[in-house]
């Protein structure tokens, strides 16, 4: 900080231990630009986010904040609203991304499920001919052979042809194919310490960066998400589920960058086939392929925070909080929102009662990691996924107290209990939340009283804080097909056009506007104005408001044309 040097270049973690032993002052009048910033958050406990709270209210510094998915994996929010709105926001999307680029132009996804060991079936979705990254599963997961994870890589390379020895210099495994080719297969799940730093620094080599022919295929466990850059890559292959919307997009992403003759990117997820009819998985796929379009266009897809405490006589509400038309009512459990905040607080009778400051913490302010742990738990997984009617007690609570015992083993029986109970509340709610949701929309004219859900504060919070992609009317299921003894669900090819749609639907759901035949004609002649001034149509997620609701009134003005709503000189107008 003291030399001459312009620029410098370090992780999160050393910026961190940096600004701890200089000071925020030290850095006055510098550019501090952070990359991956879904990993700061507003928590107080998160100290990159804290640190950053300190530069913007001293403000002696520029701060440019990039990452590639705004979310994070939790309903912690990355900035707090006031502090968000002191920054220009430069949103670019996928759409743009493909829409940019000068050879990759679509993206592929499918979910093969398999009946038996994944390996058997393995051979039929790993492409020898395409450049591939494949994720095999955790070791306690369903998917594991449970044969040791060597012995699955070793399988592996077996299903690409017959292995030739390993390359001194990279570390690479040589694998012959039938056809006669010989494969350079980078090993990352073999950690022993000297063949995984030579594989690793092969395969960072700055020289080999735009060499397609380096490396053919990579196998990993945990690496190779997020950061790793193989501009080649154009098939991710990930054995076993990912409860994680930003596993899975960090996974994606090392498929769709730009390179010479790439013009299709393909993201294969090989699952154990579930314990549910065909219709409830392709129903759980077609509203996880939602989720995953609209994290590609940076919209907010996950659930509330939430904040739960025992109701007793001397429960009160929580300043800021919405707690529905009627109020807070003392003699009986309360729901409320907090609209700036995106959190709820609920109260619950027979709550047990943390004893100690640590669980206390961890029910207030960690519950997001407790909920991230048990739903990428497989058991739970695997229910909550394709069951959706069903949360046994035996599922719920056995396997959350198991799971919170094995994170917090120091912890007391009660504070554990109490970690349990917030998680099984969340889980529960948020299922209730999503329920009454539905009857609402069904029963608009019916108000249900007198239970957890007496006002609609759980409703509106579902609604308003986070994109539910279940309204979202479309469907992305291109088609289903056999698949070894079971099936395989296929996406519709994510291109430009594609996501363009996708991102219109979300506005119209976000910001629903009702437009008259005379009020929709009048906006499609704005947008026939713009396009004769601009050379390009307008766009319903402008942040202008002309050219949005000329893009809005355009649509609906085409809608009421097919409907035959206008004279035939009105369509001539306009057209």
């Amino acid at each position: 900080m003291k030399s001459e040097e312009r620029v410098l270049i370090c992780t999160h973690a050393t910026f961190r231990f940096a600004v701890d032993a200089l000071g925020v002052a030290a850095f006055d009048d510098c550019l501090i630009a952070i990359d991956e910033f879904h990993h700061v958050s507003a928590n107080p406990d998160n100290r990159l986010g804290s640190q950053l709270k300190a530069f913007i209210d001293r403000d002696k510094v520029h701060i440019i904040a990039m990452t590639g998915s705004y979310f994070r994996g939790d309903a912690e929010p990355v900035l707090l609203p006031e502090d968000e709105s002191k920054f220009t926001p430069v949103v670019y999307t996928y759409y743009e991304q493909l829409n940019g680029y000068q050879h990759l132009k679509q993206l592929d996804i499918g979910y093969f499920f398999y009946d038996g060991i994944y390996l058997d079936d393995m051979e039929k979705v790993l492409n020898p001919n395409l450049k591939t990254i494949v994720h095999i599963p955790h070791v306690n997961s369903r998917e594991s052979t449970h044969g040791g994870k060597k012995e699955e890589v070793n399988a592996i390379i077996g299903l690409l042809g017959t292995w030739k020895g390993i390359d001194e210099q990279t570390g690479f495994h040589c694998v012959q194919t039938p056809d006669g080719r010989v494969l350079k297969v980078a090993d990352l799940v073999d950690d022993s310490p000297v063949r995984y730093s030579k594989v690793l620094v092969a395969l960072k080599d700055p020289t080999q960066k735009n060499n397609r022919d380096h490396v053919d295929i990579i196998i990993a466990l945990g690496m190779a998400k997020e950061g790793f850059d193989w501009i080649w890559c154009e098939h991710a292959l990930t054995v076993g589920y990912r409860a994680s919307l930003t596993e899975v997009i960090q996974i994606i992403g090392r498929t769709t960058r730009d390179a010479p003759g790439k013009t299709h990117a393909a993201f294969t997820n090989l699952i154990a086939k579930p314990d549910a009819e065909q219709d409830a998985v392709t129903n759980a796929v077609n509203d996880t392929l939602k989720a995953i379009a609209a994290s590609l266009l940076m919209e907010q897809v996950l659930a509330p925070k939430m904040t739960f405490t025992a109701k007793n006589a001397e429960s009160k509400p929580i300043e800021g909080f919405d707690y529905g038309p009627n109020g807070y009512n003392p003699n009986a459990t309360n729901v409320g929102f907090c609209e700036e905040r995106g959190e709820m607080h609920i109260e619950i009778k027979k709550l047990t009662e943390p004893l100690t400051d640590e669980a206390r913490r961890v029910c207030q302010e960690d519950m997001h990691e407790v909920l991230a742990k048990c739903l990428q738990d497989p058991v739970m997984l695997r229910k909550g996924l394709f069951e959706q009617n069903l949360m046994p007690a035996e599922i719920t609570i056995d396997r959350a107290g198991k799971i919170v015992k094995e994170a917090y083993p120091h912890l007391g029986e009660q504070d554990r209990n109490a970690i349990t109970d917030c998680a099984i509340a969340a889980m529960v709610c948020m299922r209730k939340g999503k329920e009454e949701l539905k009857k609402r929309e069904a029963e608009k004219d019916s108000e249900k009283e007198g239970d957890l859900l007496g006002n609609t504060a759980m409703v509106d919070g579902v609604r308003r804080y986070a994109l539910n992609v279940r309204e979202l009317d479309v469907d992305l299921i291109h088609q289903v097909n056999p698949f070894g003894g079971a099936y395989a669900i296929l996406a519709k090819s994510v291109d430009g056009d594609f996501l363009k749609q996708m991102q219109e639907v979300i506005a119209k759901q976000k910001n629903p506007v009702d437009f008259s035949p005379e009020e929709a004609k009048k906006w499609a002649e704005v947008a026939k104005q713009f396009k004769e001034k601009h050379g390009r149509f307008p766009e319903s997620t402008a942040q202008d408001f002309h050219e949005k609701y000329a893009a809005l009134g355009a649509k609906a003005f085409l809608e009421y044309h097919k409907e035959g709503c206008y004279t035939q000189n009105d369509k001539n107008e306009t057209t």
